[in-house]
């Protein structure tokens, strides 16, 4: 799985014009899933994401989690985060998983976001979705399982 988290003041995702999911101080996070993707790696990537340390604490540091600031998270599928362009200019989506294996892997994230504790609000799988959002910094990271998986170098 290939998440992008965005950290916001407040983000959207709006289907045919009516809102579907919203939320105030959080994470958007769009999530890519491969084929080779699991339940597993969805669960640590909920624990990894609840947990990370991105929000400013009292200094300006940044040791609060989404936890500590009592942030939500709006998951949204998007399988072009595992777009091939090294070929052409046109590119390849062979890499992200077919819906049928991708929809219940990005509703097991969820699931497993609110399981650690969270306030979750989804997109609607495979819908031409308009996402609105107030970036907060900007602060943008990326996340893939298997970083997860790889040992730490230094």
């Amino acid at each position: 799985m290939r998440l992008v988290l965005q950290r916001v003041s407040r983000a959207s995702v709006a289907v045919d014009g009516a809102v579907v999911g919203a939320i105030g101080q959080g994470l958007l996070i769009l999530v890519g899933v491969a084929d080779r993707d699991s339940k597993a790696q969805a669960e640590a990537l909920a624990r990894k994401v609840a947990g990370l340390r991105i929000f400013s604490d009292a200094e300006g540091r940044f040791n609060e989690s989404l936890l500590d600031v009592g942030g939500s998270a709006l998951v949204v599928s998007q399988f072009t985060l595992h777009a091939d362009v090294r070929k052409g200019r046109r590119p390849s989506f062979t890499g992200a998983a077919r819906p049928e294996v991708a929809e219940p892997l990005c509703e097991h994230f969820a699931e497993a976001l609110r399981g650690e504790g969270l306030s979750v609000e989804t997109g609607v799988f495979g819908a031409m979705m308009a996402v609105e959002l107030v970036n907060d910094g900007p602060f943008t990271v990326v996340i893939d399982s298997a970083d997860l998986e790889r040992p730490r170098r230094g």
